[in-house]
């Protein structure tokens, strides 16, 4: 990833150059000068975009999911959630016990899409990411995802879910957690909207006591489409 501008972030998040000066300013945006002028690591700003995803409520994950769609543009259609995760990459209930074998079983599950076919590579990344920044959700929920897109084993962004039957220890602040998401995506862009989206499928109604109700992954898939299908008829 390279360093942006103020000229080229403003365009990126959708606002006006002194808009983005100003949060600099504010130490609102991660930011710093360089001979005088703002630069933004890209990095920085992809981290700083998902700690607001991580902690926004539903109207705030509005707000950054409309960011997103603006800065998309006129690009490709996304594929839907339920397009990326489908039965084949679901596993309900997941018996694992540890944050290791959650992991490699999650990663073993993006492989059965024909997408991702280096699972032990994808496991290794996910658990340094893990390690850097964890990413278990007070609501029971981690989103798994390597720091970086892993596009060398990559044909294409998939998603796993995996559900234990109790919740397991997950990271060094307590959360205990028993919803598994893992995020495979092709490109940061991709992997930001797919993270905004489901951010917001999870605060949706009763997904989460839905898919910890769920016996098999098809139910699972259901409950996911089903949120995701009320998700999109809200923001038109």
């Amino acid at each position: 990833m390279e360093d942006l501008d103020v000229a080229q972030l403003a365009a990126f998040l959708h606002l006006t150059p002194d808009q983005v000066t100003k949060m600099a300013v504010r130490e609102t945006l991660p930011g710093r000068r360089v001979s005088g002028q703002w630069r933004f690591s890209e990095a920085e700003i992809h981290h700083w975009l998902e700690e607001r995803i991580g902690a926004s409520n539903a109207e705030e994950l509005t707000k950054v999911q409309r960011v997103l769609d603006r800065a998309k543009g006129d690009g490709p259609r996304d594929r839907p959630i339920h397009e990326l995760c489908t039965p084949d990459t679901i596993e309900v209930p997941l018996n694992a016990r540890t944050k290791g074998s959650v992991i490699r079983s999650v990663c073993k599950l993006a492989g059965k899409s024909g997408m991702m076919w280096d699972a032990a590579t994808m496991a290794e990344a996910v658990a340094a990411r893990e390690q850097m920044h964890p990413t278990a959700l007070d609501c029971g929920v981690a989103l798994l995802h390597p720091r970086r897109p892993q596009t060398s084993i990559l044909a294409d962004s998939v998603i796993a879910l995996a559900v234990c039957p109790s919740p397991i220890p997950f990271s060094d602040r307590g959360q205990l957690t028993d919803v598994f998401f893992l995020i495979c995506s092709y490109d940061d862009t991709v992997h930001l909207r797919i993270l905004a989206k489901l951010s917001r499928m999870i605060t949706h109604e009763t997904m989460l006591d839905d898919l910890r109700a769920s016996v098999s992954a098809h139910q699972a898939w259901g409950v996911l489409k089903d949120a995701e299908d009320a998700i999109d008829e809200a923001m038109e």
